[in-house]
């Protein structure tokens, strides 16, 4: 029997409100009443939501520091000093790199980028990396990223006489490092307007002031975004506000005039149609991401660097090549996990999930914590060995504030970070049951029952002959989505199937299904729902939550249901 799942039905706007808005706008109700409920009300409001102005983004100047790091940086320039760019081996900070790297590199000779390799010298900054500047003879590191905790690494820096500016969107502790600018909008003394940049957001900011500052046409900074796009799709940060405008320009660039290093990876992926934030989600990203999880995300950013397509097609087949690796990886982590879990009675009545194995690859266990909560769905930490000490990935459930909990565990740990739904962790093996006894007791004691259901959150009931091709037109023009701004889920009761659901690779499960009067039909395909088809095939009726897509076979579009649950009426 598959896991029941809750459904959240969003309220219903005032009928009235929905009415004059479908009016103004001349949109179907049902569209009127999802733009209400992410605080559209008129048509003035749906024009900016609609079509977002580069006009809109913020000054660069408001976020706290942003005036000193200007100075400093073009002080580096003007003297020719050497500079060193330090990015996190992730896709938002081998964005960051090859982002601020393309631009500098037009006004500095003596220009680096560094990484750190994940499995010698972990995240954030290293004082290898520092040592690398300092044999290159950098005056000057701008970290894209990472750096906000770095307080000790950054006092070292300080003593060989090497500066820091910090571009980081991760939460500060108390005590800041002593760098010549901090950049991070989450600082409690910055007044900039929208927090929830990403890494390589905050390092665009400061691109942009700097070509305020220096009378640079700000096209030149706008043709980076399509890099920035990339970061706020696979970094799950929100796609509200400041970061829609970035991402829906972002995205232009990437449909109409992408760099070679994006171009390449696009035809290594295989796509074909127009580029949408889950594309960069599920495809570009996890191939990004692949050269750091797998060798040394160095590959990434000279895939995304490259100037000739030629090394960029060569760079993307490398990299995808490590992207199908990090997915054989990736299934048979999860497998000994899940087994792992399944035959402990203890770890199955737990509250979280902490596993450790030494020899699972480091690359892979975020992934494989996010896999785990699929099957088991509750707070989860997946651990393993790397230069003698537990390295992990912890990963939560909706509402359940992770970060709070491993900070309450802290005694236990050498060095946190993150925020409420993922974060990395390392600590002494030998500490290693002891901190999972004690996030135990802290998930134990503040996590409630609710928090452990999964839930399908659902915008809107449906009736399938409201399925037209005009309504996903105006549906599709919410684009970008992501956390703020998600695709709308919907819902639709009294379905059949008609005919017999087929299964797809032993997995998926594909069906056409009818409405009540027999007249209005779609296809729905269920990725991962193969154990439904002997529940609906005994039904006489059932209700689906899903996405409506486009999908595209044999030089054919047609509307289709992408399935979020079932549930028998």
């Amino acid at each position: 029997m598959p896991k029941q799942k809750k459904w959240i039905i969003a309220s219903e706007p005032e009928q009235k409100m929905i009415h004059e808005l479908s009016q103004s706008i001349n949109i179907n109700p049902v569209l009127s009443k999802i733009l209400l409920s992410r605080g559209i009300s008129n048509f003035e409001e749906a024009k900016t939501f609609f079509r977002p102005s580069i006009e809109d983004c913020h000054d660069p100047f408001l976020m706290k520091d942003m005036p000193i790091a200007v100075e400093r940086l073009i002080k580096a320039l003007d003297n020719h000093e050497s500079i060193l760019v330090y990015g996190d081996y992730d896709v938002d900070g081998s964005t960051s790199v090859a982002m601020m790297y393309s631009f500098l590199k037009s006004y500095c000779k003596n220009l680096y980028y560094y990484i750190p390799d994940r499995y010698v010298e972990g995240y954030g900054i290293s004082y290898k990396g520092i040592d690398y500047a300092k044999e290159k003879n950098c005056s000057l590191i701008i970290s894209l990223d990472c750096g906000i905790k770095a307080i000790d690494k950054v006092d070292y820096a300080n003593s060989e006489n090497i500066d820091f500016i910090i571009c980081d969107h991760h939460n500060p502790s108390e005590k800041l490092p002593q760098a010549v600018a901090v950049l991070d909008p989450k600082r409690k003394d910055c007044p900039y307007p929208f927090k929830e940049l990403s890494g390589c957001g905050v390092g665009f900011k400061l691109i942009q002031a700097f070509c305020i500052q220096k009378e640079i046409p700000e096209h030149h900074a706008f043709e980076l975004l399509d890099l920035v796009a990339i970061s706020i799709a696979a970094d799950i940060v929100a796609v509200t506000g400041e970061n829609r405008i970035l991402a829906f320009y972002g995205l232009e660039k990437i449909n109409f005039n992408p760099r070679p290093g994006i171009k390449a990876l696009i035809q290594a992926s295989g796509l074909k149609e127009k580029i949408t934030i889950s594309n960069l989600v599920f495809q570009l990203g996890p191939r990004i991401n692949a050269a750091g999880r797998i060798d040394h995300a160095h590959l990434a950013v000279r895939l995304l660097t490259a100037i000739h397509e030629d090394e960029a097609l060569i760079i993307a087949e490398n990299v995808s090549h490590k992207n199908t690796t990090r997915k054989d990886f990736d299934q048979n982590i999860t497998s000994e996990a899940l087994s792992t879990i399944e035959e402990n009675t203890s770890m199955l009545s737990a509250k979280s999930t902490v596993l450790f194995n030494k020899n699972w690859h480091k690359g892979v266990i975020g992934i494989v914590a996010s896999r785990c909560i699929e099957h088991h769905y509750r707070p989860t930490i997946i651990m393993t060995e790397s230069n003698g000490k537990a390295t992990g990935s912890a990963r939560s459930v909706d509402g359940f504030d992770l970060y709070s909990a491993i900070e309450s565990c802290k005694e236990y740990l050498e060095q946190f970070g993150g925020h409420k739904h993922a974060a990395g962790l390392t600590l002494a093996i030998d500490q290693i049951p002891s901190f999972a006894a004690a996030f135990e007791a802290v998930v134990q004691k503040n996590i409630t029952e609710d928090q452990l259901i999964p839930k399908v959150k659902i915008d809107s009931y449906i009736e399938i002959d409201q399925i037209t091709d005009k309504f996903y037109s105006i549906l599709s023009q919410m684009d970008p989505f992501g956390p703020g701004n998600m695709q709308p889920v919907f819902a639709a009761k009294n379905l059949s199937v008609l005919g017999e659901p087929l299964i797809l690779k032993e997995k998926h499960l594909k069906l056409t299904v009818k409405d009540r009067s027999g007249k209005n039909k779609i296809t729905a395909i269920g990725f991962g729902m193969a154990e439904y088809k002997a529940l609906i095939m005994n039904s006489n009726a059932f209700e689906l939550a899903f996405t409506i897509q486009e999908n595209h076979f044999n030089g054919l579009k047609s509307l289709q249901l992408y399935l979020k649950d079932i549930r028998i009426d």
